[in-house]
């Protein structure tokens, strides 16, 4: 049931956004009671926040998946790069992880997500560039928070018709900076 409620809430808060859809809507969608929702969502805002995770693990598990055969680091990287706006392409992602996520959940909660879900496989990768190239790891933390933020830039413009090629190129000369003595 829980798995039925988050799957219709996904369409209609993909078709909708998160302010133009009822939990009216979801529970008719799901063919569940309106009970049954509050059940296992406190309202309509912990079920956004259920979609919202399980749309981040998702992606985390395609970079991972993507990323796992990589030889070096760098590889690890610009790979999960690609697997990230391959998975960010997936219908709807943009909308609930870039778009109403951070202004429905707020960017603390955007931010948990990250760190749960995908931030510490780039934190590995940018560890091992750093000594590669000889730089003391304290900046890994805002060099992390800095990329995450350029990716969802990136996936942002990408989706608005700029060139995929360009911001990846973009990436590999950021990546490849850091790897330089």
């Amino acid at each position: 049931m829980r798995a039925a409620l988050i799957a219709a809430a996904r369409a209609l808060f993909v078709e909708k956004g998160y302010a133009d859809t009822a939990t009216p809507d979801i529970v008719d969608k799901a063919g569940v009671t309106r009970g049954a929702l509050y059940h296992h969502f406190e309202d309509k805002k912990a079920l956004f926040a259920a979609v919202v995770a399980e749309e981040a693990r998702k992606v985390s598990e395609e970079i991972e998946s993507a990323s796992a055969g990589s030889v070096t680091a760098r590889d690890g990287i610009l790979d999960g790069t690609r697997a990230y706006f391959d998975s960010l392409g997936v219908p709807g992602r943009i909308r609930l992880l870039l778009l109403d996520g951070p202004s429905v959940l707020g960017s603390d909660t955007m931010q948990q997500l990250n760190e749960e879900y995908s931030e510490a496989s780039l934190k590995a990768g940018l560890r091992e560039l750093f000594a590669a190239g000889g730089k003391s790891p304290d900046l890994l933390d805002a060099f992390t928070g800095l990329l995450g933020a350029a990716f969802d830039r990136a996936a942002l413009a990408i989706a608005a018709g700029a060139s995929r090629k360009d911001y990846e190129q973009a990436i590999a000369v950021l990546i490849d900076g850091i790897s330089v003595k």
